[in-house]
This record gives structure tokens, sequence and C-alpha cells, in this order.
């Protein structure tokens, strides 16, 4: 038997042994515990579940009248600003 044919059937082995370890602990798959930073996808995909589980708000109007009192409101604002910087 030559190193080569002994490496790879020791590989095979590893690979073996790892999919029993998974289906005996319950993971799906050897792989399935990677170390470091998650990959832009699974984030994306965290937000876009998040995102639906949340109802959607209804956007809210302002009535023309509420528009004329904030109008008149920051009017009168600048206003009295304009006329305490003269003073």
């Amino acid at each position: 038997m030559s190193i080569d044919n002994l490496i790879s059937e020791i590989d095979a082995e590893i690979v073996r042994l790892e999919q029993a370890h998974s289906l005996l602990s319950g993971t799906a798959s050897p792989a399935a515990k990677k170390r470091g930073r998650p990959a832009k996808a699974v984030k994306v995909a965290k937000a876009v579940k998040v995102a639906a589980a949340k109802p959607a708000k209804k956007k809210r109007k302002l009535s023309p009248e509420g528009r004329a009192r904030i109008a008149a409101a920051a009017k009168a604002r600048w206003a009295a600003l304009k006329k305490a910087a003269k003073k």
C-alpha cells in the first residue's frame, strides 16, 4: 500500500466518522459550526425574517388644518427669533 492510498483511506474514514457523529449529536452537518463572522446572506435572511414577523405600520397623513397650524407656529417662532436678534 502506498502512502497516498493510505492517506486517502484515512480521510474517507474521517469523513464517515464525522457524518456519524453529526447524526448522533443531532447537528445537520459537521461544517455547520463554523467559526468567525457569519456570512452576509445569513444576516439578510434573519433581517427579512424579523421584518416579516412585524406587522406593517400604516402611514399617518397630516390634515390640511394640521399642516396650517404647524406652518403658523413655525412662522411665529421665526418671527420671535428675528425680533430677538434685532434687539
